[in-house]
């Protein structure tokens, strides 16, 4: 008998329920939290100059250095100017003759007036005299305007930068054949301030206006970060610079154009780029660590532990991140205390555990 009761003690001690595990639980974060957008655009000279050939000739020099930086008026390229010259000089020609007979013309008229006064001559010959003097005044005209022509034909044959900027490569030959209608022979992009061209949705756009709603579009004084190919962020900040005028009704979005500053000709056009900006400001969001959300079929879930210590499994609408926290915009309330490893460590809904507190993390 004595022996039974023995086995029967022993029996009970050995189904005793283990105790609880613990599980480290960090309480719900409520703070004002700036919103944050990100987008994904390219970067773009604030001028870009395509440098072309204004006159037929054979391309005989290149003057820049490709990639390097030029100023405005410095030649780039040397069209062979032996032809323009050749035209100036038939030009200076064809004006002096035009000269010469303008003041024969005007002799005749200086001679023939007091003669036709006294009939010496005829009326007639005076108004032939007079009518040859401006004809040769219109060609004196034609003349100079076709010597300036000239001139200008060959001022051409040097072509220089019209802008500051950074020269592209070179995009003919020397040798080659150039004229108005060969297309480009480089560029010419001043990459000093530089833009950064991207498409922010409908959406964002009405949250700019709700920022200030006086502003004519985006806010002048928001302030934009680089990021650049490399995930480093630029260290100068760019400012608002226009919005297109309609929305892309393909895309459902308008483009936005930022300048950032390039004193340094780091930036350059075509670099890729995430331009980042503060939207606006969400006040008392609730944030919980990132590592507390486990994704489930393109949604999030998370753990709380209630005042009995049993867990319970939410699914939750999540906002932006900040720092290591992210904002949960549905399922929690202020004061929930959350599991801060994720649903794993607690099995299944309604465990009942050990909750040690974790300290609430910086959102940095």
């Amino acid at each position: 008998m004595a022996v039974g009761m023995l086995a029967a003690g022993c029996g009970k001690e050995a189904a005793k329920a283990p105790p609880p595990a613990d599980v480290q639980v960090v309480a719900v974060v409520q703070r004002d939290v700036p919103v944050v957008r990100e987008w994904v655009g390219y970067l773009d000279g604030s001028v870009n100059a395509q440098i072309r050939a204004q006159v037929t000739g054979y391309l005989v020099k290149q003057d820049y250095l490709e990639g390097a930086a030029v100023k405005k008026g410095d030649p780039m390229f040397e069209i062979d100017p032996r032809p323009f010259a050749a035209a100036e000089a038939q030009a200076n020609g064809v004006l002096a003759q035009a000269q010469a007979q303008l003041v024969k013309a005007q002799e005749d008229v200086a001679r023939y007036t007091p003669l036709a006064k006294d009939q010496a001559v005829s009326q007639e010959e005076l108004d032939d005299a007079v009518q040859a003097r401006l004809a040769a005044e219109a060609q004196v005209a034609s003349a100079k305007a076709a010597l300036d022509q000239a001139k200008l034909s060959e001022s051409f044959a040097t072509v220089t930068s019209p802008i500051d900027g950074i020269a592209g490569l070179i995009r003919a030959q020397i040798g080659d054949l150039v004229g108005p209608g060969t297309g480009i022979l480089t560029t010419v992009s001043n990459v000093d301030p530089i833009k950064a061209y991207f498409p922010i949705s409908e959406q964002a756009y009405l949250a700019f206006r709700a920022r200030d709603p006086k502003a004519p579009s985006i806010p002048a004084d928001m302030a934009f970060d680089l990021i650049l190919s490399d995930g480093t962020v630029y260290p100068l900040k760019g400012k608002f610079f226009a919005i297109d005028s309609e929305v892309d009704a393909n895309t459902g979005t308008l483009k936005v154009v930022a300048e950032f500053p390039n004193p340094n000709g780091l930036l350059r056009p075509g670099q890729y780029a995430r331009v980042r900006a503060v939207v606006g400001v969400e006040k008392g969001a609730l944030l919980v660590p990132q590592r507390a959300l486990s994704e489930l079929q393109g949604g999030y879930q998370l753990a709380t532990v209630d005042d009995n210590n049993q867990t319970h499994i939410l699914s939750v609408k999540t906002g932006p991140a900040v720092g290591s926290l992210m904002v949960v915009e549905t399922g929690l309330h202020p004061g929930d205390r959350v599991v801060a490893d994720g649903i794993q460590k607690i099995g299944k809904d309604g465990t009942v555990v050990n909750p040690v507190p974790l300290a609430a993390p910086d959102a940095k």
